[in-house]
């Protein structure tokens, strides 16, 4: 980082030129999906005319070939002859054609087919793309690579969410943000063909069936019980792409008015990301000095507390909006507490020639969550503003059993309970 002032170099994190490469590109598809990830739900209800359970279940869909994707996407990640970059240049592809059919849904069988397409391009992608930063990081430095990447992540996120709320305030042209969104990924694709290498670990896979490599991950009873408590995170963050704006939107009152609008919604998330910008890199150079699970009881407990701000900010009868405030500042810092100690738990688990395989599975959580959450949070909303109101407390109190979950972790992972 010679180009940059002395005192900034010294204090950003000394990585692997690939890692920032990588970061710029996340940057760059994450801008896409912005435009479309917090006004996907509230379009395809209040503009097309599906239901909030529908749209629910069409964006709980995509877990389905997410699935399948997930899976491929591991296998080929660690594979010699195919590798982390191709399967990278794969998924970008996929998501971009995925997003030009969401431009032209009108009725519910394409929006399946397009919530279908953008899982399968999710689920290759997580796999490769955490394991190209583990490949690119030593243990010292890789959750700050980590959080390096969830940076870029936001920051791109937090653009796209502004000028998509700029946009459809402006134009009220849903469509268009989609069409962005494609042109991100293309974007992306080319950021990853022309800069980021291939990497082969030292003891190949090919010593090892794809079979076996899945059957050992299956076994470890460390990272089968890392999976059952990142559904239940993944589910948590599910709420706020999909369940959160809508309920935003229909459920609280504003004013004269009930709900937020729009644009409101554009500045409640932006300024949700720009927590998350702000406070990245600082909350991993704190969270440095516990374990991961122990890093991961913190996170819980501020998901707790931005629960019980949602539900306050539907139930008190004033200041709708500073609750609001409130409620996506404590997320911004819940999600950045979260996926950097997640991912470096799961490369601290993994074998190095396997690690395609193991964040694999951490990204099938994924698939999970967002297959749980979102019918679970549309057909919440579906019920009386009552039972959407509290729907947000039961959220909270399931903090309890994620911390219970956690504190095991620990033990059998660093006290010895089960042999590495």
């Amino acid at each position: 980082m010679k180009f940059l002032p002395q005192q900034l170099s010294s204090w950003l994190p000394q990585l692997d030129p690939q890692v920032w490469i990588l970061g710029f590109g996340r940057f760059l598809s994450e801008i896409g999906t912005g435009f479309t990830l917090f006004y996907a739900p509230i379009f395809f209800v209040n503009q097309v005319g599906f239901s909030a359970t529908a749209v629910g279940f069409a964006l709980g869909s995509a877990s389905i070939s997410g699935i399948f994707g997930r899976i491929l996407g591991g296998s080929l990640s660690d594979s010699p002859k195919w590798g982390r970059r191709r399967t990278l240049l794969l998924s970008a592809a996929v998501a971009a054609i995925a997003s030009l059919v969401l431009a032209t849904t009108v009725t519910f069988p394409i929006l399946i087919l397009g919530n279908l397409l953008v899982g399968l391009g999710q689920g290759l992608y997580w796999p490769a793309t955490e394991a190209v930063v583990a490949d690119l990081t030593t243990p010292a430095n890789r959750r700050e690579a980590y959080a390096l990447t969830r940076l870029a992540d936001n920051l791109g996120l937090g653009t796209g969410i502004v000028f998509g709320g700029a946009l459809v305030g402006a134009t009220g042209a849903y469509r268009a943000l989609f069409l962005i969104d494609s042109t991100s990924f293309m974007v992306f694709f080319v950021v990853i063909y022309l800069a980021i290498k291939d990497y082969q670990p030292q003891a190949s896979v090919s010593e090892l069936s794809a079979k076996s490599s899945w059957a050992i991950a299956l076994s470890d009873r460390r990272l089968l019980v890392y999976v059952l408590v990142n559904i239940i995170f993944t589910t948590y963050t599910s709420q706020l792409h999909s369940t959160l704006p809508l309920y935003l939107r229909n459920f609280v009152a504003s004013g004269a008015t009930q709900g937020f609008t729009e644009s409101i919604l554009s500045v409640l998330f932006a300024w949700h990301m720009a927590i998350a910008i702000l406070f990245q890199l600082p909350i991993a150079r704190i969270l440095k000095h516990f374990t991961h699970p122990h890093a991961l009881i913190v996170s819980a407990l501020i998901w707790a507390v931005g629960f019980i701000c949602v539900w306050f900010t539907g139930i008190t009868p004033v200041n709708h909006l500073f609750w609001a405030v409130v409620s996506l500042g404590i997320f911004g810092l819940a999600i950045v507490s979260y996926t950097p100690s997640a991912a470096a738990l799961v490369t601290e688990l993994a074998p190095e020639s396997q690690r395609g395989v193991y964040f694999s599975m951490s990204s099938l959580c994924w698939a999970a969550g967002y297959f749980i959450g979102p019918p679970l949070g549309g057909w919440a909303l579906d019920q009386s503003p009552v039972f959407a109101y509290n729907y947000w407390l039961g959220l909270a109190a399931s903090v309890l059993l994620t911390i219970a979950i956690l504190y095991y972790l620990n033990q059998i992972v660093y006290q010895g309970f089960q042999k590495k």
